[in-house]
């Protein structure tokens, strides 16, 4: 025990004098009171103490994972180096002369060691995550030096003041209206922009016919759990625990209405005929790649149609990802890619409008089914994770 000691005492000297030395009234101490690899090292110092080669490689690595400490504690005050540059080569120097007389322990033990050691400061940080009992200088650089991914789950203030955010997936079963035709339509990959102003622009195509505007929370990215979940109007048990889930079609087709479900592509894409004539649809049209003016044709024809009420349910397919343009999912141009993607979706937003137009008697109830996935990530850090815009017209 007295000779573990020693390396406990060297690199708690290495990891604490340079925090002392830059510290200022009123910092908060949340730093390790010993340095994990700094005491890794040490004990590997004097097991290879007769190696020279190895012996001189550590040590080399003692010296650089300190200097990378000392530049994290400067970056955080941004404060140059100077005369603090000194400050690991004396800590190093004493560090390794503290522990070199040391009898060192077998590899099994040294690999022990730390593992008790590392179990140790994880114990220590849930019970008192303000004061850590390890400090690991290479982990704290890579974070602090890692370019910083942007902001994407948490909405901003100014979306906040202007619309209705919730992490509801009722949105459908809110605002559709059993006293009139329903047009529920999905936009594929159409994602809530952190760009507020991008919003707004497309939101223009339903000035006068917009009743309700707002973002809410998709917990998955697929379409089809999107599908599913906006169409959900009950989840029941039976008394075996049997899960019963009764959907919105279901309910309409029984108070008389012609349900009907579309989507420009194959039936068999995800064995859409097989879940979508389980939610309820009594009519389903695939387009088979027909694009989302063909379909919105189709709808305007249903809806001119005489008695009885209608309850469609569309899903978009124009913005799908990956787009054939681009032979790369990932390293497209960001640029080039939303270029596409914003064409494309203003082509599908203003057609949805415009048909909401000619039919003011009809409720549509249009939301993104998730944001743009399957796409560069540049591009997909100009919209939040898992939000995703609605809009109920007429």
């Amino acid at each position: 025990m007295k000779k573990l000691l020693y390396p406990l005492i060297a690199s708690a000297l290495i990891t604490i004098v340079p925090f002392l030395l830059t510290f200022e009234k009123g910092q908060d101490i949340i730093r390790g009171l010993f340095g994990f690899e700094y005491f890794a090292i040490l004990l590997f110092i004097v097991f290879f103490k007769r190696v020279r080669g190895v012996q001189i490689l550590l040590v080399a690595l003692l010296f650089t994972i300190a200097w990378l400490d000392l530049q994290n504690l400067l970056a955080i005050k941004n404060w140059s180096t100077g005369w603090y540059g000194l400050i690991p080569f004396v800590t190093c120097g004493l560090a390794v002369a503290i522990v070199w007389q040391t009898k060192p322990f077998k590899f099994n033990a040294i690999c022990f060691i730390l593992f008790i050691a590392l179990i140790l400061h994880l114990e220590a940080n849930n019970q008192y995550a303000a004061q850590p009992l390890a400090q690991f200088p290479t982990i704290d650089y890579l974070e602090r030096t890692a370019p910083k991914p942007v902001q994407r789950t948490k909405i901003a203030e100014d979306y906040k003041n202007k619309y209705t955010v919730t992490d509801s997936v009722t949105i459908t079963r809110d605002y559709i209206d059993s006293t009139r035709n329903n047009v529920i339509i999905l936009v594929e990959s159409w994602g809530l922009p952190i760009d507020i102003r991008r919003f707004e622009e497309q939101l223009e195509f339903f000035n006068g016919t917009a009743t309700a505007i707002g973002i809410h929370n998709r917990m998955y990215s697929r379409t089809r759990t999107a599908e599913r979940e906006d169409l959900i109007k009950t989840i029941s048990r039976d008394s075996t625990g049997h899960k019963d889930t009764t959907f919105l079609p279901q309910i309409y087709a029984t108070n008389g209405y012609s349900t009907t479900f579309l989507f420009s592509g194959d039936s068999l894409e995800q064995l859409r005929f097989k879940y979508i004539h389980n939610i309820g649809f009594e009519h389903a049209i695939y387009g088979n790649g027909l694009d989302d003016s063909a379909m919105i044709s189709k709808i305007d024809s249903i809806l001119t149609e005489p008695a009885p009420m209608h309850c469609i349910a569309w899903t978009t397919r124009n913005t799908k990802f990956p787009m054939p343009e681009f032979a790369s999912i990932y390293n497209s141009s960001a640029d080039a890619v939303d270029s596409v993607y914003t064409k494309r979706l203003t082509h599908t937003l203003s057609s949805i409008a415009n048909l909401a137009r000619k039919h003011p008697e009809t409720r549509f109830i249009v939301q993104g089914d998730h944001n743009p996935i399957l796409s560069p990530i540049k591009f997909q850090e100009r919209f939040y994770k898992r939000w995703v815009p609605f809009i109920v017209l007429n």
